[in-house]
């Protein structure tokens, strides 16, 4: 009974084991795809070998390939090299022998080629090989080789001395010839270029010259010699060739740049009359009466700006056509510049819509004479940035078109009739002391001062009735032309107010009033030239 039970447990575990030997097969990678090899006899690359054929690996093939190649060319030195078909394979025959096999697995697919089109390949390479064995066997021939490559060392070293002689004699003539061409150009009487400054950057733009024309003599030189002897002429073709495969591929990208360049050009000439049809439009319309906007002050500044959007709609519409915008070099310095616009533009773009903004509202303009805050002189330039005024002292501020907008400006030059600024000043006199005679006081004194128009006179204002006294404000117009700033025209014109009241016994209670003093402070009359002063007539 026992042996029953046992003998099914027995079958029963040896399907389990045969079910886990044929999972573990199934679970076993597939064979790797062999490893490619290639074949060179006498330094030269005859064919790639890719699959594995009757059982061997494309090294095999190699090695027994290379022998049966070496045996063939030692036993004779004029060989033919055929081609035979066997099936979808050919035969490669070197004489009588085999060289070796081209099967389809030796074909690489990513190129398109046949197996017929890589054995007549594999075919000219070998009759290559064997044509230059028989050169590398022939005395003559390698004589002849020696004698090429030694005229063409003698040729390299003449053109290398050559090239040096030419450079020291254009070393010691390039000063002379620099100094006489700078001397011409000049703008005025003023030399734009000095010699001295450009001669290191020429000399050294002439090494740079050099050392290129050098390795090109040596590179053309090496690939010559080395293709004079069969076992280093592979070499020397491949030099040829990688030069040839460069100059191709600048050539072809100069002559596909070349519609392109015709293209940027067109939009450049077109730009350019864009621009030039622009400011004669704007010039017509900044006739008077036209536009209130547009006069002879805001007209500059429009063409600058129309010319500046136009370009950059230009530079926009041909940065596609331009030899390589589509590189990756391009891409990235375009990103930097704009990385670099966005975060340096801010500041540089509110003063510009801020001069724009100063330009059109015409609220300053050259020549006349303004506050700023606490700056005030005459306007000298007004600016896209920056606005720069000259102060009664000499002092020349460069003031940032943003704070000019964000800050209040008074013009005392934009009421005037003609010619000029306002010029004014306050006092304060005692209710003691008549209006009318305090007037009068101002009025004289603004005669008495050099350079302020008796046309239109000058006036006063009483501004304010203070609790200790009144506020009397002399309003008068200057005249600009005279060679005299503001700040000096009000120190004259303060001392003749003083003069004036200490004539007429009147006290100035500025700056401010307490109380009634015991006497009245002002300076009589003989009092006027105390030491050290001296009169008009003495100095």
């Amino acid at each position: 009974m026992r042996s029953r039970l046992l003998i099914p447990l027995i079958v029963m575990f040896a399907m389990c084991w045969s079910v886990l030997l044929w999972a573990e097969d199934a679970a076993k990678p597939l064979d790797p795809a062999p490893t490619p090899a290639e074949l060179k006899i006498a330094n030269r690359s005859i064919m790639v070998f890719r699959g594995a054929l009757l059982g061997e690996t494309p090294q095999t093939r190699v090695k027994r390939a290379r022998t049966a190649i070496n045996e063939a060319l030692d036993d004779a030195d004029d060989l033919r090299v055929t081609l035979d078909a066997i099936q979808d394979s050919y035969l490669v025959l070197l004489g009588a022998k085999r060289a070796f096999i081209v099967s389809p697995k030796d074909v690489d697919a990513s190129e398109f080629e046949s197996v017929r089109q890589a054995a007549e390949s594999a075919a000219d390479k070998l009759r290559q090989v064997v044509a230059e064995t028989g050169e590398a066997r022939s005395l003559h021939l390698i004589f002849r080789s020696l004698a090429g490559a030694a005229i063409a060392t003698g040729i390299y070293v003449a053109l290398l001395w050559g090239m040096a002689y030419l450079r020291r004699r254009l070393l010691k003539k390039l000063p002379d010839l620099m100094r006489r061409h700078t001397q011409a150009l000049k703008v005025g009487r003023v030399q734009v270029i000095d010699a001295n400054y450009l001669y290191p950057l020429v000399s050294r733009l002439l090494g740079l010259l050099r050392w290129l024309v050098v390795l090109l003599l040596t590179y053309e030189w090496l690939g010559f010699v080395l293709s004079r002897f069969p076992y280093t002429r592979p070499w020397g073709e491949s030099l040829n060739n990688y030069l040839l495969e460069v100059a191709g591929y600048l050539f072809e990208g100069i002559v596909g740049a070349i519609p392109g360049l015709g293209v940027a050009l067109a939009i450049f000439f077109i730009a350019r009359g864009t621009t030039a049809f622009a400011r004669r439009i704007l010039r017509r319309m900044a006739t008077p009466g036209t536009f209130s906007w547009l006069n002879q002050e805001t007209l500059q500044p429009t063409q600058r700006l129309t010319s500046l959007a136009i370009w950059l709609f230009a530079l926009a519409m041909a940065y596609p056509y331009l030899p390589g915008a589509g590189t990756d070099a391009f891409k990235g310095l375009s990103v930097l510049i704009g990385l670099m616009i966005s975060l340096g533009a801010t500041s540089v773009v509110g003063q510009a819509a801020a001069g724009l903004i100063l330009t059109y509202t015409r609220t300053l303009r050259p020549g006349e004479f303004v506050r700023i805050g606490e700056y005030e002189g005459t306007v000298t330039e007004l600016g896209m940035f920056t606005t720069r005024i000259r102060t009664g002292l000499g002092e020349v501020l460069t003031l940032p078109n943003s704070m000019i907008t964000a800050t209040v400006t008074k013009n005392y030059s934009r009421t005037v009739q003609g010619p000029g600024y306002v010029v004014d000043t306050v006092v304060t006199i005692g209710y003691d002391t008549p209006w009318r005679q305090v007037e009068a006081m101002l009025l004289e004194a603004a005669r008495r001062t050099p350079g302020v128009l008796t046309d239109p006179p000058a006036q006063v204002f009483q501004t304010a009735l203070s609790d200790f006294y009144p506020e009397y404000r002399l309003v008068a117009q200057a005249i600009p032309s005279q060679p005299r700033p503001r700040a000096v025209l009000l120190s004259m014109l303060h001392a003749n107010i003083q003069d004036v009241f200490n004539e007429y016994e009147v006290q100035i209670m500025s700056p401010h009033y307490l109380g009634d003093p015991d006497f009245e402070k002002r300076v009589p009359r003989d009092q006027w030239y105390a030491a050290p002063a001296q009169k008009e007539g003495q100095r």
